[in-house]
């Protein structure tokens, strides 16, 4: 038996138990046993499951955004409209077939943009070269889905399926759980939290999957059995993602307000350039994005070329290597003024935080 066929019997016998207390133990079982699978079928032993001509495109930027979607949604469009970089457009399916990158400057960064080939549904499992696409979708900063505003919300469960099968998370936060593994001593579980979904039996099934019997666990919110595997694969990618909601000129006023209420949605027309504004303001949140501004001593700042970081790596140390990594080594302080500090300007050593749109002038130990 295929894998492929491995995963579909599994998927069915998931499909036909109950959910309850007395299947609970058995489906987390089932559940272990599809990741693995998963795993098995995306990343077999023969080599890596990303890449392929054409798929993989060299990085560029601060940071890249990648659009996922059915074939003929308009991604090519909105490429080409976005960032002025030809990608091929038709009225039939599948005219997009490998990855065609393009850069967008927007605040002061220059962001990679990725339009991927159409995926289709079964992509997870194989199908087509869904596989080579949802790779490529995995090393993203920021995912746009685009969608049919037409047909939203089917091809948004469909297209969150495939991603979520590929080990994608979709505007979460990695689980909050401790698990490690010793060498004896059995299962131990903890929590600061009253758990409703999960109890020790059911994660000694999901453990015994993995051949794990001595672990030590702790649960800090209301953990379900997903989040659990999640952990223990370790391979999961948490990526922010906007739903783009394309031809916004074929629906009504009426519908169109109520497009705005979809949680991470912003609705546009790639045809007519409509409302790319908002969608670049969006992307710019999702990405969390911060520009530095530099100071030379006696000079005005430089505010037309931002040093631009991640919001999770934005100390003094990143805002030096970023411009060189021998900057570091002759490092003595700080000058900054902005948000980041009380005072204006004010001396501050390499582990100081900045915040967006600081300005920073650097003094090194030989001459300032």
């Amino acid at each position: 038996m295929s894998i492929v066929e491995k995963i579909k019997e599994i998927e069915l016998e998931m499909a036909r138990t109950q959910k309850n207390k007395a299947t609970s133990f058995h489906l987390g079982t089932l559940k272990a046993k599809l990741a693995k699978l998963r795993r098995e079928l995306l990343t077999p032993s023969g080599g890596g499951g990303g890449g392929g001509i054409g798929f993989d495109v060299a990085k560029t930027g601060v940071a890249r955004v990648g659009f996922v979607g059915f074939p003929s949604v308009g991604k090519s469009t909105l490429m080409s409209k976005m960032t002025g970089t030809h990608s091929e457009v038709g009225a039939y399916e599948f005219t997009t077939l490998t990855t065609v990158p393009g850069v967008i400057q927007y605040k002061g960064a220059k962001i990679q943009i990725l339009d991927l080939p159409g995926i289709i549904e079964g992509a997870k499992d194989g199908k087509g070269r869904g596989r080579q696409v949802i790779a490529v979708a995995r090393t993203c900063s920021l995912i746009f889905i685009v969608l049919d505003v037409l047909k939203p919300l089917t091809d948004k469960r469909i297209i969150e399926r495939e991603l979520e099968g590929f080990g994608i998370r979709l505007n979460k936060q990695p689980p909050n759980i401790s698990f490690k593994k010793k060498d004896k001593g059995g299962v131990t579980m903890s929590s600061t939290v009253n758990l409703t979904h999960l109890d020790l039996d059911q994660v000694k099934a999901v453990l015994a999957e993995y051949k794990i019997h001595n672990a030590d666990i702790n649960f800090k919110y209301d953990a379900t059995v997903d989040d659990l595997i999640d952990v223990i694969e370790g391979n999961r990618i948490y990526i922010p993602c906007i739903y783009v909601l394309n031809k916004i000129d074929q629906i009504s006023i009426e519908e169109l307000d109520i497009i705005y209420k979809i949680p991470h949605a912003i609705p546009i027309s790639a045809h007519h350039g409509w409302n790319f504004d908002d969608l670049l303001e969006k992307m710019w949140d999702y990405l969390d994005l911060v520009r530095i501004y530099t100071k030379p001593k006696g000079q005005l700042p430089d505010y037309n070329s931002p040093i631009v970081l991640r919001r999770d790596a934005c100390t003094i140390e990143d805002f030096c290597n970023s411009i060189h990594r021998a900057i570091i080594r002759q490092f003595k302080y700080a000058l900054v003024w902005g948000n980041s500090v009380k005072h204006h300007p004010q001396k501050v050593g390499k582990d100081h935080v900045l915040a967006d749109e600081d300005v920073v002038m650097l003094c090194k130990k030989v001459i300032c």
